[in-house]
């Protein structure tokens, strides 16, 4: 808007507001006072039709009563004909306990009639309104209902608008497209009372584009009839127009008032406003003449002084922005194309110092709750503590200038002074410091930040300003969005890996393990044992306690699987209650000896969960194990995988709650002479066929004089470590925990549900 519109409009607002707002009070307190009056004869109405209604129902109550005592049907019949010819009501119905017809008078109105209780409804046009009771014999036995009913015509909604002194409209009990079955409303105003109606809920009061208050009533408990109550409203037809007649004139007035002394008054600075039209179009040669020493002139004075210097200043400022683009345009490809945070931060540290004109820089993350570690930095050769690298710069959270950043989440810059830099931190002269926190997070707040981006000594010696905070802000969120896109990566690996509710890998990680771990132990020339467990009858369990007790008892199962373990093991989910459990460079007895622990840690004590009741419930579970090994008992993963499951399936028939060795793979048998032999060449290393499989080379017998004891094991279980008794292949077993020299390490690596369902053994 120009100066000449804001002034016309400065001096309309003063001369236009006083008459504006009388009008606005008169026309607002007229209404206002109008429709009090109106919604308080409207409740006055209301009431009375209730009192009327009430009344009449009472009255046709006392018919039916007085029908209801005689004792036989010719009295009753004699009676209801004196209650019809006296006028106490309309028409009276007999009816018996079937709801048959046994009496009724004649001449009376057509059936269904309304109940005046309104708990039933006609489904139609209100035709009578009836006062049903209850026909009894003197014994007490129902014979039937007693109903004395009024008509509802015409008439009778006329004598509601005279009691009233409103007009009153009686509304079809059903939603067709008339509505109206009788009203004193003219056909004028019929149309728009009964739209007014529709839009109302309860008993607020609603008004008509002609002036009418219009009030809903009923049907409800005691007043059974739908009826539209309306008034006309006592504000003067002549008073809008009267108010916009004399609003319209004073605005016409003050309108041409107000453009002659905002032109007079804007005439000097019209020469002003052009040139500052071509400045904005960008001509930035425009030159305004000084004409006076008045205002006008020093202003324009300011004006052309204001031009050049604005010239500069473009000139610099797209220098600067072409190179910002080019800064921005690295650190969103690299954003982009990579996960690698430490890249990441290292665009972002270079793009700051260089769009800020620093000579140094660190970016700087929260590893715990109380130290912040470099990750990278530039140019701080020389300025580090001594004996402090760059990147191992450590300064713990509200100490010195990176610290107090850090912990309140304020921005910091300044310089500092000579010999007082904060210990743990580069020197330097000048500085600022952002924080930056997650998304969502506030950097501005007093949050504390997950890490800082400072900057040291800008070159030219001069102090880091607003521009260059308000620039390195803009880094500080790049980072900040890094730092937050490789955690959910990372934690995106992690869940698409793991099974949620036991933690444990899933089965797509085991099939990947699977194929790695048999890759390594080929090359190698080690074993792999792989066990696959199920828990025994868990789906009575599920049956029994519900399948939130069967979730605990197999969170609880994971548990105990993980603490049986080495860090080297893996363990995995499979589906349902089967689990399968890795163990690298280990053979089948010592596979046979993980067995007995796992065995003997579910069995030994029982799974505590809440029960029905809130109080715990203790459950008693056992597991079955199915060993194999590679390469004894399979060439590939899957193989060998499928042999361990049919171990268990041989576990599970031989009685469950325990494990069962996989049947090795047939040996080559000799060749006959002159035959020519194939050399196989082993995919791992092999055992020999006196036994279980096995690694590492045969234990010498123990000597007569000597005590066959235990040896604690180095690895996973040696052939002497296995207790007495373990059945060789095909066989099963049941041992008890903890035999001397066993090693119970945990630890295993822990994890969606995973493809292949359970089997239900």
């Amino acid at each position: 808007m120009t100066l000449r519109g804001r002034l016309t409009a400065a001096f309309l607002t003063v001369v236009l507001g006083p008459v504006l707002l009388g009008a606005v009070f008169v026309g607002t307190t007229l209404s206002t006072v109008d429709r009090s009056r109106s919604t308080e004869r409207l409740g006055l109405a209301a009431s009375a039709v209730r009192t009327s209604i009430d009344a009449l129902c009472q009255q046709l109550r006392a018919a039916a009563d007085a029908v209801a005592l005689r004792p036989d049907p010719a009295t009753r019949a004699d009676t209801a004909g004196q209650v019809v010819g006296r006028g106490l009501a309309a028409a009276v119905l007999v009816t018996d306990v079937a709801g048959g017809t046994t009496y009724a008078t004649p001449g009376g109105p057509a059936t269904p009639w309304q109940d005046c209780t309104g708990t039933a409804r006609s489904g139609g046009p209100v035709r009578a309104l009836s006062a049903r009771v209850d026909l009894r014999d003197p014994a007490g036995t129902p014979l039937g209902t007693v109903a004395a009913a009024e008509v509802v015509d015409p008439a009778f909604v006329a004598r509601l608008a005279a009691a009233t002194g409103v007009a009153v409209t009686l509304l079809d009990d059903t939603d067709g497209p008339d509505r109206i079955t009788h009203t004193t409303e003219t056909r004028r105003v019929r149309e728009a009372v009964l739209a007014a109606a529709g839009s109302l809920d309860g008993d607020r009061v609603t008004a008509t584009p002609d002036g009418r208050y219009v009030r809903r009533l009923g049907p409800a408990p005691g007043q059974p009839l739908p009826l539209v109550l309306s008034v006309a409203g006592e504000r003067p037809s002549g008073l809008p127009a009267a108010l916009v007649g004399a609003v319209l004139l004073a605005a016409v007035l003050a309108v041409l008032t107000a453009w002659r002394l905002a032109r007079v008054t804007t005439r000097p600075l019209v020469e002003l406003a052009g040139a500052v039209d071509r400045v904005a179009q960008g001509d930035l040669t425009t030159r305004v003449p000084v004409r006076s020493r008045d205002e006008i002139g020093r202003l324009a004075a300011a004006f052309n002084r204001m031009i050049r210097e604005t010239a500069g200043y473009v000139t610099a400022l797209t220098s600067s922005r072409d190179q910002l683009r080019g800064h921005l345009g690295v650190l969103g490809d690299t954003l982009a194309s990579t996960h690698d945070l430490q890249r990441i931060l290292r665009v972002i540290l270079h793009s700051a110092i260089a769009a800020t004109g620093a000579r140094a820089g660190a970016v700087l993350l929260r590893d715990d709750a109380a130290t912040l570690v470099g990750q990278c930095a530039e140019g701080l050769a020389g300025r580090c503590p001594a004996g402090t690298e760059p990147e191992e710069l450590r300064v713990p959270v509200g100490a010195g200038v990176v610290g107090a950043v850090a912990a309140t989440g304020e921005p910091q810059r300044g310089r500092v002074s000579p010999g007082a830099t904060p210990p743990g931190e580069p020197w330097c002269e000048t500085y600022v410091a952002v924080p930056f926190t997650a998304p969502g997070g506030n950097a501005t707040g007093r949050e504390p930040a997950v890490g800082v981006l400072v900057l040291y000594d800008r070159l030219g010696g001069d102090e880091f300003d607003d521009d260059d905070l308000a620039t390195l802000r803009t880094f500080a969120g790049h980072a900040a969005v890094a730092v937050e896109n490789v955690r959910v990566h990372e934690e995106a690996q992690r869940l698409s890996l793991t099974d949620p509710l036991t933690g444990l890998w899933n089965y797509r990680y085991l099939r990947e393990s699977l194929r790695r771990e048999v890759e390594r132990a080929s090359r190698f020339g080690r074993m792999l044992s792989i066990l696959v467990l199920d828990l025994d009858r868990f789906k009575t369990v599920n049956d029994s306690y519900g399948h939130a007790a069967g979730d605990a008892v197999l969170a609880e199962f994971a548990r105990r699987v993980r603490g049986e373990i080495r860090e080297v093991d893996l363990a995995f989910r499979q589906g349902g209650e089967e689990f399968v459990v890795l163990l690298p460079e280990t053979d089948a007895r010592g596979a046979a000896t993980v067995a007995e622990r796992l065995g003997a840690a579910v069995r030994d004590t029982p799974v505590v969960v809440p029960g029905h009741a809130g109080g715990p419930t203790t459950i008693a579970v056992s597991v079955s194990i199915g060993i194999a090994v590679y390469p004894d008992h399979a060439s590939t993963g899957v193989e060998v995988l499928d042999a361990a499951d049919e171990a268990l399936y041989a576990a599970k028939g031989a009685g469950r709650d325990g494990y069962q060795v996989a049947t090795a793979r047939p040996r080559p048998t000799p060749v006959a002479d002159g035959a020519v032999e194939e050399i196989v060449v082993p995919a791992g290393a092999t055992s020999p066929a006196d036994g279980l499989p096995r690694a590492g080379p045969p234990p010498d017998p123990p000597s007569i004089d000597e005590p066959s004891a235990r040896r604690p094991p180095a690895d996973r279980a040696p052939v002497d470590d296995l207790p007495t008794g373990l059945p060789v292949d095909g066989s099963t077993g049941r041992h008890a925990v903890g035999a001397p020299g066993v090693t119970q390490p945990g630890g295993a690596s822990s994890g969606p549900h995973p493809p292949r369902q359970s089997r239900g053994r």
